[in-house]
């Protein structure tokens, strides 16, 4: 018999963040966060998500063991300003038994009904900045930290549920060798001519902080015709700055200006984090720090995590400055790999941009919904 129980206390959310770390243990591809700043995801005094967002977490017990996991989210930017009437649910994990899925779907489903929503909809989390998406293809390479893992037996759990799929997304690499400048070398002074733009030169993390307003408020407009997007707001912007900046090299980020230094392209690029989590087990100290610091200095891997082009300049070879600079920080450090993370695969424009590239496609997911009619 599967018993279902809303979490409630710390010890409860603690055991809701830790039970993966369980299910995942001898797995060599799944990526551990760090457990408190996940419960801090959890926290309506330290994430501002929940200014306009809801939500409610569940255990599934079987025999008095926790045996899986889900987290039912209603955002209410999302169902009011855009009349998509979703709900959402995500950091969902279970063993391999269909009553458990089963119990833990149900039960959002049922809190949709009550809210009166006319579809589920998930893996997703509360924004756009946050994990989506079920592995439907590519089970045997190390996850990266901005994405999901699962078993391959999930997907048959979704299925048993009537879920169809919704979303698509791809996740691609290419070895930095692949990477030919005279793609966009010519093309870029071209282009910073014909359009007076200028790269900014970045080396520390204070000099990135007064641009970084400007860089989500490009993000908003960039990223405002894919479906469901919700933009980030005043309060969230001072959220991600202070949970994600502080991890990323200065020289990884980049922006683009105009001649008034108006912000026209951004890209923001991480070092692999996926090994030294591992190593690290979910815990900053004592030595998580250690490995995590080792990662940002010396990874030779690296992850495209974001990046947007000023509706206005898209379609104009805004990238090719873009790709320049990363080329002349890669190049100098010794960089091997590029990483993508989940990209809709019906969003030609992103793909047009790699394509020079020669991206190899290893790791494909999607997203599920149901109507609640």
């Amino acid at each position: 018999m599967i018993t279902l129980k809303e979490v409630k206390s710390k010890k409860e959310l603690k055991a809701f963040v830790k039970f993966p770390f369980k299910l995942y243990k001898d797995s060599k591809y799944w990526v551990p966060p760090i457990i408190s700043q996940e419960i801090k995801t959890f926290s309506k005094k330290e994430n501002p998500v929940f200014n306009d967002a809801e939500a409610r977490l569940f255990l599934a017990y079987k025999n008095n063991e926790i045996v899986g996991r889900i987290a039912a989210i209603v955002n209410w930017l999302e169902i009011k300003k855009q009349n998509q009437k979703k709900m959402r649910f995500g950091w969902f994990d279970f063993i391999d038994d269909l009553e458990v899925s089963k119990a833990l779907l149900d039960e959002v489903e049922k809190i949709g009904k009550e809210y009166r929503l006319e579809y589920t909809e998930g893996p997703v989390g509360f924004s756009n900045l946050d994990k989506v998406g079920v592995v439907t293809e590519g089970y045997d390479s190390i996850a990266p930290m901005v994405t999901w893992y699962n078993y391959e037996y999930y997907i048959k759990h979704y299925e048993a549920a009537n879920y169809k799929v919704e979303k698509s997304y791809s996740e691609s690499r290419f070895p930095f060798k692949n990477v030919k400048p005279e793609f966009f070398k010519k093309a870029q002074e071209l282009i910073k001519r014909r359009y007076q733009l200028t790269p900014l030169k970045l080396t520390k993390t204070e000099e990135v902080m007064p641009y970084a307003d400007k860089m989500f408020d490009l993000f908003n407009e960039s990223y405002a015709s894919l479906s469901s997007f919700v933009a980030i707001n005043d309060i969230q912007k001072e959220y991600f700055k202070k949970k994600f900046i502080s991890f990323i090299n200065p020289e990884y980020i980049k922006f683009i200006v105009d001649k008034d230094d108006n912000m026209i392209g951004f890209a923001i690029v991480m070092p692999s984090f996926a090994e030294a989590l591992q190593k690290a087990k979910g815990k900053l100290f004592p030595f998580g720090f250690k490995h995590i610091l080792k990662a940002k200095k010396n990874s030779k891997d690296v992850i495209f995590y974001l990046i947007g082009i000023h509706p206005e300049y898209q379609n104009k070879g805004v990238h090719a400055v873009i790709f320049n600079e990363y080329y002349e920080t890669f190049k100098a450090k010794g960089i091997e790999t590029c990483f993508r993370t989940p990209e809709l695969e019906d969003n030609e424009a992103i793909h047009k941009i790699w394509k020079h590239f020669d991206p190899e496609v290893y790791r494909r997911r999607k997203t599920f919904k149901k109507d609640l009619a």
